[in-house]
């Protein structure tokens, strides 16, 4: 590739959604919103950095001030969130940069940025939504977010990720539509969604704030899946996708206990950050034939 660091495609694309998104789709998606949240994440990052980054990050400047991952979680806020006023995506933004540096154990975050801002403008501001249908149904729509977010996760690693929550969650809506009796026209308007595919390929797959291990990131994928089936299907939450990952998000923690692996890390190479997945899928094998040899005896 082109670009040294994954991150700048991450952007790229981002930013090429945005565009799509506005000259495609009649949204109400302002540039002066976009500006906001672009401009409030980076200051946040900064401040943070400056303030806190001694204690979370040591004394790795060039790590701590990460503006990269910064306009990351702006685009994507910008991309999701929608609001009346600025107020409430300076809100959204400051509050998702902020969960980096406090709601951390050790030097982990367990909170997706971008994921804790849409819902803390929800449930703080008034005139805050997303709108899980703003991309439509277009086919060539999931092409695009599908080639895009495959680069992104073929070099991150992270396709278990994006595997298990949209083949269980698939699932699940396939058995709930034989069981009513209802066409597949029906199961397949439930799953053509952008904004589904967006969360599937570039907010669950966040490797920095993601369960380490591969079997660790599965059973969370295939949990998150589930919550959201039934926070959708049987309490009538449109966002239920955004609600599931917030609600299950602390559960990192215990799955890293568990299933111990490397982590993720944006500074790492390519070719070393492979080798880091390959360690971890390798521990969780070790870990189990351990616990079997445990059993025999």
């Amino acid at each position: 590739m082109l670009l040294k660091d994954i991150r700048d495609y991450q952007i790229l694309f981002l930013g090429l959604f945005l565009v799509l998104g506005i000259g495609t789709r009649d949204w109400t998606l302002r540039p002066e919103l976009i500006a906001v949240a672009i401009a409030t994440s980076l200051s946040t990052q900064l401040v943070l950095s400056l303030v806190l980054g001694r204690w979370s990050f040591g004394n790795n400047k060039a790590q701590s001030l990460n503006l990269r991952s910064a306009l990351i979680t702006s685009l994507g806020l910008s991309l999701l969130l929608r609001a009346d006023h600025w107020t409430t995506m300076a809100i959204a933004v400051a509050s998702a940069i902020a969960s980096k540096f406090i709601l951390r154990v050790g030097e982990k975050h367990f909170f997706n940025p971008g994921n804790f801002g849409i819902i803390c403008a929800l449930i703080f501001t008034g005139d805050a939504w997303v709108s899980p249908g703003q991309w439509g149904e277009e086919w060539w729509y999931g092409l695009v977010f599908a080639g895009t977010g495959g680069m992104v996760l073929q070099r991150i690693g992270r396709w278990d990720t994006t595997a298990a929550f949209l083949g269980a969650y698939s699932l699940l809506e396939a058995i709930r539509n034989f069981w009513l009796g209802w066409t597949w026209d029906v199961y397949w308007h439930r799953l053509m969604s952008g904004s589904l595919l967006l969360f599937a390929l570039f907010m669950i797959t966040d490797p920095r704030s993601i369960p380490n291990s591969r079997i660790g990131r599965v059973i969370w994928a295939i949990c998150i899946a589930g919550l959201t089936f039934i926070l959708r299907n049987y309490f009538f939450v449109s966002t239920a996708v955004f609600w599931a990952l917030f609600i299950l998000a602390p559960s990192t923690i215990l799955i890293d206990y568990l299933w111990s692996a490397p982590r993720f890390s944006w500074q790492t190479g390519d070719e070393e950050n492979l080798a880091l997945a390959s360690q971890g899928v390798e521990d969780d094998e070790n870990s189990y034939k351990s616990s079997l040899l445990t059993l025999n005896s």
